[in-house]
């Protein structure tokens, strides 16, 4: 099955991962509650377990028609592993015919509910380590084929704790490949201090997955550093929670609307693009939870931006302190 236009695989930096320039997150998919705009309209009022259970496998073939080979979850995005092991299941692929990464260091403590005060809690111990990595390799087996710390940040000082990375270090000597991920105004800060870590005089880290938009730039030197170090590099929320889509607001909907128009795509489609056009970027995550969505998410890999639309909108990019600040205020519904 070709996929959509620009949809070849190709390896995740050096790790030797085939991953497809547009992959698909589940972070949206695999509860009821998320900060990405208009869930309402896309979800409807029923979020059960089996009604985002059928969601997330029609979300995940359309993903697989349109050539998507990299999917993407994490032990805090509810029962995403759980619903991703059951297409699995029903699909019944062939092994490595698409790469699964996943994430620890998260719990979902949400309950099931929209209305929860805490939706998901941190922990970087190396007791949560084994302790995820055990559920995770319950439900995904062998397919699991990229482990990433969940959110490293200075404060969890996980990237100082030398038996986690001790841990992480003999994880990937056994075969399974070892990344992060980052947020936060820090980001690019904390990925080059990764880059910097090392047990027995070699780095336990294969890729990362940062935050880069064209609202949120902040990290892409940094970024480029670790491609250079051959590192695989993964972006996530490149529609900004769904500002850069037609449901964004002000001059980023106009800006991108207009080039949109003049290329015959969704604004979403061209946040897409205006990722994958920075040479550093192996994967863009789409967090689309509708199969229209990812349809459009996935074109976004075959539209080429000019420089001058790269110019135009490269002016919307915002301090990294406004945008996570913006992002902070985000409801989860």
């Amino acid at each position: 099955m070709a996929g959509a236009p620009g949809m070849r695989p190709h390896s995740l930096g050096s790790t030797g991962l085939l991953v497809s320039p547009v992959g698909l997150g589940l972070a949206a998919l695999g509860r009821p509650a998320y900060i990405t705009a208009g869930r309402a309209q896309d979800l409807g009022l029923d979020r059960s377990v089996e009604a985002l259970e059928r969601r997330c496998h029609d979300v995940l073939d359309s993903a697989y028609e349109q050539g998507v080979r990299y999917l993407d979850a994490a032990r805090s995005y509810g029962l995403a592993e759980v619903f991703l092991a059951s297409w699995f299941e029903r699909r019944q692929l062939p092994p490595g015919a698409v790469t699964v990464g996943s994430k620890w260091g998260y719990a979902y403590v949400g309950g099931w509910r929209l209305d929860a005060e805490v939706h998901e809690v941190k922990d970087h111990s190396v007791t949560t380590l084994r302790t995820q990595l055990a559920e995770s390799r319950s439900l995904l087996g062998s397919r699991l084929a990229l482990y990433q710390v969940h959110s490293a940040t200075f404060e969890s000082k996980v990237l100082e704790d030398r038996e986690v990375l001790a841990e992480l270090a003999h994880l990937r000597e056994e075969g399974l490949q070892i990344g992060l991920t980052v947020s936060g105004p820090l980001q690019g800060d904390v990925v080059r201090r990764a880059l910097d870590v090392e047990v027995d005089g070699a780095s336990p880290f294969g890729s990362v997955q940062a935050t880069w938009n064209v609202l949120e730039t902040s990290a892409g030197p940094a970024l480029a550093e670790a491609h250079d170090r051959g590192w695989g590099v993964i972006v996530k929320e490149a529609l900004a929670n769904g500002r850069l889509t037609a449901r964004g607001e002000g001059a980023e909907r106009e800006m991108l609307e207009a080039i949109a128009g003049r290329l015959s795509a969704g604004p979403d489609a061209v946040a897409i693009a205006a990722v994958l056009a920075n040479p550093w970027v192996d994967v863009v995550l789409s967090g689309a939870v509708t199969p229209d969505q990812i349809r459009s998410n996935a074109s976004g890999a075959s539209l080429h931006l000019g420089p001058q639309d790269l110019d135009r909108l490269s002016r919307l990019a915002e301090s990294p302190e406004r945008y996570w600040a913006k992002r902070g205020t985000r409801p989860w519904a």
